[in-house]
């Protein structure tokens, strides 16, 4: 079964060169190891999702453009537990970026097995 992720997962985008963190800010009550739950809202570029260095998309003679996120929204959220009536991302969760890239999960940004009942 799919494990929620929290504040701090580790992203990244197959076009980007460099990994970032997620910064959950849709809600700030419901924890997993004294951090906070990610939901679909948390979706926000350079809020929630940071740069992945530079994009793959954007070649320049002198190399590539820096990355600027463009989230689209969340996919393979849970289907039924939610809070604050927005779903929770899982480590099966992804998000296509508008400029082409799919970001991803890397690490769920806790360390225990925290099951979605």
């Amino acid at each position: 079964m799919p494990q929620k992720i929290t504040d701090t997962a580790q992203l990244s985008c197959n076009q980007g060169t460099t990994p970032s963190n997620l910064s959950v800010t849709s809600q700030n009550f419901s924890t997993a190891e004294e951090k906070y739950i990610a939901t679909e809202q948390d979706k926000q570029a350079n809020i929630n999702i940071k740069p992945f260095g530079q994009c793959k998309l954007k070649p320049t003679s002198g190399g590539y453009l820096p990355c600027i996120p463009a989230p689209v929204a969340w996919e393979k959220t849970t289907e039924k537990d939610t809070i604050n009536s927005y779903k929770i991302l899982t480590e099966d969760s992804f998000c296509m970026c508008s400029t082409g890239g799919k970001i991803s999960i890397e690490d769920k940004g806790h360390k225990e097995e925290h099951d979605l009942r």
